[in-house]
């Protein structure tokens, strides 16, 4: 099948185009409002995008029933947030903070977690999560978007790195240990429980 989706549909029950670009990794991202209130929110428009400086984005796209997306909010107002990296452990806890809640609640405590301080920046970690990324708010673009609300990408730049010792093994961090769950499209994710290895060839290889 084709479809061209600035003008087709493509006929099918639900929108493919999630699927096809999958698994995405999810960030979780810890934010905190200028009256010190919590947000907590998945984004599985999330990843890295550089190493030097270590550099994150996630996007977030329309509004809810509450109005703009908090976390968007949160970070252009205060310039910090914080990516924890969720796992098949936190998965009840990473869906429940998906659920659209007022501003004024603290969604950490909503979906039961602890809130752990952070190092560098003032939103504070989940402190279930094995992996955080401290970040400062680079840039904000926004992109086209036809629906309500504001389709932004957020930049971020990395600060700060937790890994707990529990994901390491002789030094690396260990995919099977940590689990990382990732988004497939519709409501289906998964979980990374193998690894396999490639060595990038040298020229002389070839």
């Amino acid at each position: 099948m084709f479809y061209d989706p600035r003008s087709e549909t493509h006929g099918l029950p639900h929108d493919p185009f999630k699927s096809c670009v999958a698994p995405r990794p999810i960030g979780w991202i810890s934010s905190q409002s200028e009256d010190g209130v919590i947000n907590l929110a998945p984004y599985s428009f999330f990843n890295a995008v550089a190493d030097d400086p270590p550099t994150v984005v996630f996007a977030t796209t329309g509004d809810d029933v509450y109005g703009l997306k908090h976390s968007i909010s949160n970070i252009e107002a205060t310039g910090q947030f914080v990516c924890n990296i969720a796992t098949w452990d936190l998965r009840e806890q990473l869906n429940k903070t998906s659920a659209p809640v007022p501003a004024e609640i603290d969604e950490m405590q909503f979906a039961g977690l602890t809130a752990a301080p952070s190092q560098l920046v003032r939103p504070p970690r989940v402190a279930e999560a094995p992996i955080h990324l401290e970040c400062e708010h680079y840039q904000t673009i926004d992109l086209p978007f036809n629906g309500k609300g504001r389709n932004s990408l957020c930049i971020g730049h990395v600060v700060g790195i937790h890994i707990s010792e529990s994901v390491l093994t002789d030094g690396l961090v260990d995919m099977a240990k940590l689990r990382p769950i990732a988004r497939l499209g519709y409501h289906e994710f998964t979980s990374v429980e193998s690894v396999f290895k490639m060595t990038r060839p040298t020229a002389k290889d070839l």
